[in-house]
């Protein structure tokens, strides 16, 4: 199959990236981290999680993000919202302030979906079938994050057949789009593959997204297996942020300024100006007092001697 022309990506690194950071980051520096981010060209960015203050207290701030920042036609902003309790708290402000689309998240493993939000995959569809319902019901589009779709921590190799199962169910709550996420950076191009095409049973190709981590050095080797997929939406945090929790001193998630030189290369246009993009990673890793987890951000920022 021919590479799509134009692929589009999620910067996670709002939300996804920080949500792992333990030093606390001040909402304004997540707004203005939201601002370049936009200025480079992403038109779909991963901003914040309504979720319990006592379990991520760095997302505590989710309702004040939101409110700062300043938004841009055509740019899609996007929230997590696991329980009816998050998405309530996802509306409360005006209108103008509410997500463009909620993420929900389950996983193809039953031991991380016990470990990772306390109950059953089956339990944790049911809870997310209200919160999809009013999503939908007040014009807001549904993304279904599906965890562990080629590896789990605690059960090791994931099945296609689970990711399958999972896709169904997201689909038949009325999921509108689902991530096939490598959580803790294991996958290789075949197995990605063989995930990839057991989602595609259920979803159409524009209605799937790659959410590949880095752990093991295969992030780009396997966005390069999805996009002669047909795949064309991937997700990627700036300067590499988001750590893997269940793999001590690994990386987490692709470096978006990783992804974007990849797809330069292949002649794909994603309209996002690296340069710019080295920038606000450059921006949000001083603010955490390190250097941007990127390769591609290294070499640029060597190059210019900075």
């Amino acid at each position: 199959m021919s590479l799509p022309l134009r692929v589009k990506l999620v910067d996670v690194g709002p939300r996804d990236g920080l949500q792992n950071e333990k030093q606390p980051v001040p909402a304004a520096v997540k707004i203005e981290l939201v601002q370049r981010l936009q200025e480079a060209g992403l038109k779909e960015i991963e901003v914040a999680s309504f979720v319990s203050p006592k379990w991520v207290p760095q997302m505590a701030d989710a309702a004040e993000v939101m409110h700062g920042i300043r938004r841009r036609p055509g740019v899609r902003y996007s929230v997590l919202t696991p329980n009816m309790k998050g998405f309530e708290a996802a509306i409360a402000a005006p209108r103008a302030e509410w997500p463009d689309e909620i993420v929900v998240f389950g996983a193809a493993s039953e031991a991380f979906s016990q470990r990772n939000i306390n109950c059953s995959i089956a339990e944790s569809i049911e809870r997310f079938r209200p919160v999809v319902a009013a999503a939908r019901a007040n014009g807001i589009h549904v993304r279904g994050a599906m965890s562990c779709t080629v590896g789990c921590p605690y059960e090791g190799e994931i099945a296609p057949e689970r990711v399958g199962m999972l896709a169904g169910l997201m689909k038949g709550i009325g999921v509108q789009r689902v991530d096939v996420a490598d959580t803790i950076g294991v996958g290789t191009p075949r197995k990605v593959r063989r995930a990839l095409e057991a989602t595609l049973k259920h979803f159409d190709i524009d209605d799937v997204s790659g959410h590949f981590h880095d752990t093991y050095g295969q992030a780009l080797a396997n966005t390069l297996a999805a996009l002669e997929m047909g795949v064309w939406n991937f997700q990627s945090s700036v300067a590499g942020l988001g750590g893997c929790p269940f793999a001590k001193g690994a990386t987490g998630n692709v470096a978006s300024e990783d992804v974007v030189y990849l797809l330069q290369g292949l002649d794909i246009a994603t309209g996002i100006d690296l340069d710019k993009l080295v920038d606000a990673g450059q921006f949000i890793s001083q603010q955490l007092q390190r250097k941007p987890n990127s390769r591609a951000a290294t070499a640029i920022l060597s190059k210019r001697g900075g």
